[in-house]
């Protein structure tokens, strides 16, 4: 989580945080039972505590996720106070996340911030809490939601009018898994480029994660996606991808 306390005063944000305050102020603060929770002190502490500890102290992702495991299950059995807790801890990313998709698009800040949250919430309550990496699959259902209001046409780098959605495609079958796999097979990217555009795009994986898993850093990954992305955007303006797809061995591949 980012090493920052600063907060939006205004908007749904800012607001999230005054109801964390009054949850957390004395004489009856909300508490956290951190026992259950390897790695975690071996105590009860009042959220704002338990908010500083992680957002201060490293902690590994199999301790991370234990503890948004319990505060989303806290949340969905426990009732509001527990929901409003839960986003109180998550503010400083969330804050972080909605600061970093707004930036240059103030006017558009405050519909990020509601839409920051919402999405957030709508993980919280729904998200598979058996799967790996719940932390980064929360995140990412808040930045999906908040990167929606924004959609600049300057930085959208697949096509604007493909769809993520399971409607009948329109050629050159627009959904874009499909475009991915047929440009993959057609060696305009590599299977890699096809899978960390599809993964990170479109699935629920942060591109922070995989650059971690695979040693690199965020920004060469980012890279290597935006450069297959441009590939398979031109071959969709060319028409490339809407007939016969070639094969490797007559269409040199484009290293991602």
């Amino acid at each position: 989580m980012p090493t920052t306390t600063s907060f939006r005063t205004g908007g749904a944000l800012g607001q999230a945080e005054k109801a964390f305050e009054l949850l957390t102020c004395e004489p009856a603060p909300l508490s956290f039972d951190a026992r259950p929770v390897p790695g975690l002190p071996d105590k009860t502490m009042p959220l704002d505590q338990l908010r500083k500890l992680v957002l201060f102290e490293r902690y590994d992702s199999a301790t991370v996720d234990a503890l948004w495991r319990q505060l989303a299950l806290h949340a969905r059995e426990w009732g509001p106070a527990w929901v409003v807790g839960a986003i109180g801890v998550a503010l400083p990313a969330l804050t972080h996340l909605a600061a970093k998709i707004s930036r240059g698009h103030a006017r558009h800040a405050e519909d990020v911030d509601s839409e920051v949250l919402a999405g957030f919430l709508a993980a919280l309550r729904t998200a598979d809490l058996d799967m790996p990496r719940l932390w980064l699959r929360l995140c990412w259902a808040a930045w999906r939601a908040g990167v929606a209001v924004i959609k600049p046409h300057d930085t959208e780098e697949l096509p604007l009018d493909l769809s993520s959605g399971s409607r009948t495609p329109k050629m050159p079958y627009g959904h874009p898994d499909l475009l991915l796999g047929r440009a993959a097979a057609a060696g305009l990217i590599t299977s890699e480029a096809a899978e960390l555009i599809s993964a990170t795009r479109f699935g629920d994986t942060l591109i922070e994660q995989l650059a971690a898993e695979q040693g690199v850093t965020a920004s060469a990954l980012r890279m290597r996606r935006r450069r297959a992305e441009r590939v398979v955007g031109a071959a969709v303006k060319r028409g490339d991808l809407s007939g016969p797809v070639r094969t490797q061995a007559n269409a040199p591949a484009l290293a991602a």
